[in-house]
């Protein structure tokens, strides 16, 4: 064979390590594999200032990112933080000239109350049109909530005399009233404490809970703290030893993009018991079993009090099955703008982000709430 013969035959071939769908798993080699990274990452790349905002004898806690345009206030779901919304935030800024505010809800993350039980949606709503008032001086608001803070953004809307815009991302309430049922089962699977930071960001990835490595690495120190000194697992990120692993050492797994795809999970152990927990230093921050009284009252009347909110909305979801009647009707009847993003999880804004931020940024410059950075990819709402 000539030199230019195999240079031909060369050019055709695939470049080495690459796999080809499922049935490449079985030419796999310790060669190709390392573990994956599961080292957390501070808020600082993605957030201008991490503040702390008084009202009363209540502390709440905001993330900010932005000096101009309209303020983008986003509210997160039961058991996260505002940290949920770093790697959102870094997609959206490159999309349309906004401000960014991250709050940390009542009982969540770095907020502090003088009663953090008190989770109903009335006193939630309360506490964000509070800090909203407080640290927004001018200009019009966008409000964007996931989950329970979805339900907390409709509720807050009818507070807030500047509010030009409503985002809700997976939550309804047919679903949501259904889901009720099996939330302490739920609760109930997951470990109770972790050794280590890498330990519960790995638990967090491998059960399905946020398919996003980047996302969890940031988000998840918000969602827990160290039972030796109450403080949230942010405050312990910078004083780890980078040689720092999880107790529980999986079967190496290969390197590839950020997003745990669905094909990965058949693979995956059972996330629980496959935790020992000899040391048991961390523990969600936050114990949501214990705030079930209120889990009616964030759902219910959701879907009419979504309809009747006299401003632009749009709704994200991750299934086109979450969608209960009266919002199919209303959506048929354009009361809003309804976009699907499949292939992600509940936390769709951490699975996705940069798909929730061309969604949001459409959103807003659609509705000239904003004006764009860059000529980022338009989306287009579900019929």
């Amino acid at each position: 064979m000539s030199s230019l013969q195999k240079s031909v035959l060369k050019s055709k071939l695939p470049p080495p390590g690459i796999n080809f769908g499922h049935g490449s798993r079985i030419n796999r080699t310790r060669g190709f594999q390392r573990k994956r990274d599961y080292d957390p990452v501070q808020w600082t790349p993605y957030f201008d200032h991490s503040t702390d905002i008084k009202i009363g004898e209540n502390t709440f806690h905001i993330y900010t990112k932005g000096t101009q345009g309209p303020t983008l206030v986003l509210l997160h779901g039961g058991g996260y933080s505002a940290l949920t919304w770093a790697e959102f935030t870094k997609s959206i800024m490159t999309m349309v000239i906004c401000k960014v505010m991250a709050i940390d809800l009542r009982g969540h993350g770095d907020t502090h109350t003088t009663n953090e039980e008190d989770l109903s949606a009335d006193t939630l709503a309360l506490d964000v049109a509070a800090v909203i008032e407080v640290a927004i001086e001018e200009g019009p608001v966008i409000i964007v909530g996931h989950s329970m803070g979805g339900a907390v953004a409709v509720k807050a809307a009818s507070l807030l005399a500047n509010l030009a815009g409503l985002g809700v991302i997976d939550v309804v309430e047919g679903t949501a009233m259904d889901a009720l049922a099996s939330m302490q089962s739920f609760l109930r699977s997951r470990p109770s404490s972790f050794s280590t930071i890498p330990q519960a960001i790995e638990w967090c990835v491998r059960s399905g809970q946020i398919r996003n490595v980047q996302s969890a690495k940031v988000s998840v120190p918000g969602q827990i703290k160290n039972i030796e000194t109450n403080q949230l697992a942010t405050h312990d990120i910078d004083s780890l030893s980078q040689t720092s692993s999880c107790e529980y050492d999986p079967e190496p797994v290969i390197q590839r993009e950020d997003v745990i795809e669905e094909e990965d999970s058949i693979t995956m152990p059972p996330p629980t018991s496959s935790f020992v927990h000899t040391n048991k230093k961390y523990v969600w921050r936050i114990d949501l079993a214990k705030t079930e009284q209120h889990w009616f009252g964030w759902f219910k009347g959701l879907s009419a009090s979504f309809l009747n909110i006299p401003i632009p909305k749009v709704l994200l979801l991750a299934g086109v099955d979450r969608l209960d009647k009266e919002l199919t009707v209303g959506q048929m009847q354009g009361k809003f703008q309804m976009q699907v993003l499949p292939a992600c999880g509940h936390a769709v804004h951490e699975d996705v982000p940069d798909k929730v931020a061309e969604a949001i940024a459409t959103f807003m410059v659609r509705h000239k709430f904003a004006e764009p950075a860059s000529d980022f990819p338009r989306t287009f709402p579900a019929c």
